[in-house]
């Protein structure tokens, strides 16, 4: 049977031109190498190289079965990386998540519960996290609505999220008890990025709103605090009044903005 190694060192010495620097190159002593070449020449059944005196060089022969270990060793290399893929797949639990909020609140429970796992996780919107799970992208996946029940799949309401206006003493929304998105629309507002659905449904809700998005965040508490323009906060952020001191925080009164979050999960992977 050919071995690897050796197809290797057949290669190299396609490349390199001599046995001697194909030694150098594998550290090991060039007769072991002379050794290597009669073993491939011996499973091929077909002569390889040109001899003469203190030389050697590959034949016709020789450079077509240099093009076919370089398929097989190619072959070779991309098959370990299938199979541990497929084992770090089988020790990895996917988690997709149309908000941040639960992903928070999961992320560490999944750690707690399985110590030997790895656990990677996304923020998509709602039809990209709903795909993941349809395709088996994903081991969870975290919706802000009951998805239709499908066999091998268990749903479990597992948390509420519910949306806040925030803005300074002196803005104009401030003097309200409550807003809808038909009133702040129109209205210029800071934006965190990674919201997932929040995001759009902001934007949706508010086709005439102008947003100045934020990557980071602490660049974005700096703006909440210097600003004078309107954010968004959840109910999820229990500190959001000691974070933002001064600042009125005003919920929405759109059903929309009241949110229960459903986790779909697959069978325990083994």
């Amino acid at each position: 049977m050919l071995d690897l190694n050796e197809l290797q060192q057949l290669v190299d010495f396609a490349d390199l031109g001599t046995l001697s620097k194909v030694a150098e190159k594998g550290h090991i002593s060039t007769p072991s190498i002379t050794r290597s070449m009669k073993n491939v020449e011996e499973h091929f059944g077909v002569p390889l190289f040109t001899r003469s005196k203190n030389r050697i060089e590959l034949n016709d022969t020789g450079r077509e079965a240099v093009s076919a270990a370089r398929r097989l060793l190619a072959e070779a290399e991309q098959a370990v990386r299938q199979v541990q893929a497929f084992d770090q797949r089988r020790r990895t639990l996917v988690v997709r998540s149309c908000a941040p909020a639960p992903l928070w609140e999961l992320l560490p429970k999944l750690s707690a519960a399985c110590p030997g796992m790895t656990i990677a996780s996304s923020i998509g919107q709602n039809e990209e996290v709903l795909a993941a799970w349809r395709q088996g992208g994903c081991d969870m996946a975290v919706l802000p609505f009951r998805p239709e029940p499908e066999d091998g799949t268990a749903v479990q309401e597992f948390m509420h999220e519910k949306l806040f206006v925030c803005v300074p003493p002196g803005h104009e929304l401030a003097r309200r008890e409550s807003l809808s998105f038909a009133e702040i629309n129109g209205f210029n507002f800071l934006l965190r990025t990674e919201l997932g659905f929040w995001d759009t449904l902001c934007r949706q809700k508010m086709p005439s709103s102008r947003f100045l998005v934020q990557t980071d965040e602490f660049a974005f508490d700096a703006l909440v605090e210097s600003s004078s323009l309107p954010c968004f906060t959840t109910d999820y952020f229990k500190n959001a009044r000691e974070r933002y001191p001064g600042r009125v925080f005003l919920p929405l009164r759109d059903p929309e903005a009241d949110v229960t979050f459903y986790v779909l999960q697959r069978a325990q992977k083994k």
